[in-house]
């Protein structure tokens, strides 16, 4: 989550629409929570999401009819390179301090989560079974995503403590 913003950013540079990018970090983020794969560092981790989300905004564009045009494919990849040789320090027990904030969200909350992450809605279909808008969903998990930020960040704190 610490990386969501640039994340996201990156698939922005592709499909230059910020709901779209959003439903690309967060079918990212899923597919990351879902994969049995060990990454052996945050950066392997880190490198694997933005490609992702790059592949994801780009196969996104090849769908859409009048598809903006991107950034140069030659810049994307200096791009990338760039995000993936940053070193990002390792947190031990944050999988777990995850479960545990879980757990300790609200039920509408984890139903929310539930629906967008774990069976793959969009944000429209999740929005049309809460009987809300889709920008209500947006805030939604927004607020979902600061609150568990913050509830991981104090667990993480207070194993150190």
């Amino acid at each position: 989550m610490s990386q969501r913003d640039r994340i996201s950013a990156a698939a922005w540079l592709i499909v230059r629409d910020a709901h779209i990018a959003e439903d690309i970090f967060q079918n990212v983020a899923l597919k990351s929570m879902e994969k049995e794969v060990k990454f052996d560092s945050d950066g392997s981790l880190i490198s694997w999401a933005f490609i992702t989300a790059r592949r994801q905004g780009i196969d996104w564009l090849r769908r859409q009819k009048n598809a903006p045009v991107s950034l140069d494919q030659t810049i994307l990849k200096i791009i990338e390179a760039e995000w993936a040789n940053e070193s990002l320090d390792r947190e031990s027990g944050r999988s777990q301090a995850l479960r545990d904030c879980l757990d300790e969200l609200p039920k509408k909350s984890r139903q929310l989560l539930k629906l967008r992450y774990f069976e793959g809605q969009c944000c429209e279909e999740v929005a049309s079974a809460f009987g809300t808008k889709l920008d209500a969903i947006y805030k939604r998990l927004s607020r979902v995503h600061n609150t568990l930020k913050g509830c991981i960040e104090s667990k993480l704190n207070q194993a150190i403590s």
